[in-house]
């Protein structure tokens, strides 16, 4: 039987000084958030990712060498026992500005830092105590798009695993790429294996794979639209099959951001800044995607969220409203329900389930 508690992880836009990473325990009987614990020390914390083993955790640090502050990663020790604590192990350059996203392939070995500003990826290996190592790989991406002020040179926005873990598909806001990459789990380094271009100026933001591993659905932040890509495992290779608005024809301005697939397969659901708004599709047989239903965030721009393991509630981080919202997932045509709990996370700007419950 599924565990009704889980441990959750909510960061924010702060200053060093201020509590920026914070554990709460979720009640997935009631939809209740529990506060366990906060952390303050890193600047910027506006992503972090939870290791598979449930002992260790991983945050950026949104900063630039402009700022006089390289981006960097962090790495966090949890406490496992009812008096949470959080013990910093060490921190590593991300080898680029404003690093902006995680991943961890499924050894728990390596991670991938996508620096936006500068436009590159990093990959850090994860050693046996939970810090970070030294740099294995930096890959810097070249060029341009469309948009004037949004994409003048690249922006690496997200790095994402391939179920099989021999790929990493990044996707590029700047360059309207979506770039995968061959990974040596090894050496930890990537090579290029293809390429396939977005639509112009729809600005690839976050990546969803189905969990038939055939099909990936990517946020386009710019224009606002989900794509659907077949996914050829053998090669690599992305095929559009469908675009798709998130919005309805009289929204204000937006900008799309985050993006998941239900754990039972059936639905995808992607935040909209501005609109504020969480929009929601069935996904068919064939992975072609059907709007269900649009409803509100409970807040004020929805940057990032996540889905309860046993698919009953989504947690939305509100960034502006700064908070952290509970909606239950129905199955009535809404779709998703209107808030039940809410908790004030200053600047909310990621949601992560412990892989392993503490």
């Amino acid at each position: 039987m599924a565990s009704l508690q889980h441990t959750v992880y909510i960061s924010g836009y702060v200053s060093a000084d201020q509590p920026g990473v914070h554990a709460f325990t979720f009640d997935a009987t009631n939809g209740m958030l529990t506060s366990r614990g906060s952390y303050a020390g890193i600047a910027a914390p506006s992503f972090l990712i939870a290791h598979p083993n449930g002992r260790w955790l991983y945050a950026v640090s949104e900063t630039s060498q402009q700022d006089g502050q390289p981006g960097a990663v962090w790495a966090l020790g949890v406490s496992s026992s009812e008096s949470w604590g959080i013990e910093p192990l060490n921190h590593q350059a991300s080898g680029g500005d404003w690093p902006c996203h995680l991943a961890i392939d499924a050894t728990g070995r390596w991670l991938i830092a996508s620096n936006y500003a500068s436009g590159s990826v990093s990959v850090l290996p994860i050693l046996d105590d939970g810090s970070l190592g030294a740099m294995t790989d930096l890959i810097q991406h070249r060029g341009s798009g469309p948009h004037p002020e949004r994409q003048e040179g690249p922006h690496a926005h997200s790095a994402t695993f391939t179920p099989d873990q021999r790929f990493v598909i990044v996707a590029d806001l700047g360059i309207d790429a979506l770039r995968v990459y061959a990974f040596d789990s090894k050496a930890g380094t990537l090579r290029e294996q293809t390429t396939t271009a977005t639509r112009p100026g729809a600005g690839p933001r976050h990546l969803a794979f189905h969990p038939d591993g055939k099909h990936v659905f990517a946020s386009n932040e710019l224009n606002n639209t989900v794509a659907v890509y077949s996914y050829d495992a053998a090669s690599g290779t992305l095929s559009e099959q469908q675009i798709i608005e998130t919005l309805p024809p009289d929204a204000p301005e937006n900008t799309v951001a985050d993006i998941h697939v239900s754990p039972t397969g059936d639905r995808v659901y992607v935040s909209n800044r501005g609109h504020d708004s969480i929009a929601i599709f069935q996904i068919g047989s064939d992975g072609q995607l059907t709007p269900v239903a649009i409803r509100s965030c409970g807040g004020r721009c929805p940057r990032n969220f996540a889905i309860e393991p046993g698919n009953h509630f989504l947690l939305v981080a509100n960034q502006e409203s700064s908070e952290v919202v509970v909606l239950p997932v129905q199955d009535a045509p809404t779709a998703v329900g209107t808030t039940i709990a809410r908790v004030t996370v200053r600047g909310a700007s990621c949601v992560q389930f412990a892989l392993s419950n503490s």
